[in-house]
């Protein structure tokens, strides 16, 4: 039975008004029979149509659960995309407020800086390398509106992948100056290591995200824009944020990268 767009305006409403009270809310596929992966895409960019009409910006997209153990953490089997809104961008080492996060975690990544268009479907590795003007150490705020991240594919979808937030390093490298298959990081909260990784855990390579995305979204009508930051998964496992945490990440060959939130 084909979900209806009344149904799916519904659940969208659910979801920004979890962000206006900053309750969370019980998974949408308890609360609406029938979602499909299709269902929830079409719910967030209902969000996204909302944010742009009160004057917010996308910056860019995310690629979410692209890792084995992310997915095995949340218990889903495929990656999912998210829209990068312009004041998720936060600056390093200046404190982040909590305020306006409902259940924060954090993860590091290499995020990709276009320097073109990529436009899919049929975008290949080549041509996606080709659009990369940098990489970027990066942290990603992943947030989640549904009550204790209870959550399947088609509710972390909808809720524009549990995106929250990010924070970008200021150490530009070119491709061709690193293999990100290859690239090592580790990961510490308040200076104790807990968690290590290599660009490969995303998708085997980053890129290959990168490609995914531009495909994915490409099929639905949208392109990676010249200048977007793209985030294309994290090479950890994510950890829980409290007031007063300074996260860093740092990865072999591309700098580190630290998020620093308030503390109240």
């Amino acid at each position: 039975m084909e979900t209806s767009t009344t149904t799916r305006t519904d659940a969208a409403r659910v979801l920004l008004q979890a962000y206006a009270s900053g309750v969370p809310t019980a998974p949408l596929t308890e609360q609406f029979d029938g979602l499909s992966v299709e269902d929830a895409y079409a719910i967030q960019l209902e969000q996204v149509a909302s944010w742009t009409a009160a004057g917010r910006t996308v910056i860019g997209h995310k690629v979410g659960l692209t890792s084995a153990a992310m997915q095995k953490q949340l218990g889903v089997d495929q990656p999912d995309f998210g829209h990068l809104m312009d004041d998720f961008a936060h600056l390093e080492h200046q404190a982040i407020p909590l305020q306006g996060y409902l259940q924060p975690r954090i993860e590091p990544e290499i995020a990709f800086v276009l320097r073109k268009p990529l436009t899919g479907p049929g975008v290949t590795v080549t041509q996606a390398i080709d659009a990369v003007d940098y990489v970027l150490p990066a942290l990603e705020i992943v947030d989640s509106r549904v009550a204790d991240w209870k959550i399947t594919l088609v509710d972390t979808i909808a809720d524009n992948a549990s995106s929250g937030g990010f924070v970008l390093g200021s150490t530009p490298t070119r491709l061709q100056d690193v293999d990100l298959r290859l690239t090592g990081c580790v990961f510490s909260s308040n200076s104790r290591i807990v968690g290590t990784g290599a660009g490969g855990a995303v998708l085997g390579s980053p890129i290959t995200s990168l490609v995914w995305l531009a495909n994915t979204v490409g099929a639905l009508g949208t392109t990676l824009e010249a200048g977007h930051v793209i985030l294309p998964g994290s090479v950890t496992s994510m950890v829980p944020v409290a007031p007063g945490d300074v996260l860093t990440a740092t990865f072999a060959g591309l700098g580190s990268v630290t998020a620093r939130f308030a503390d109240k």
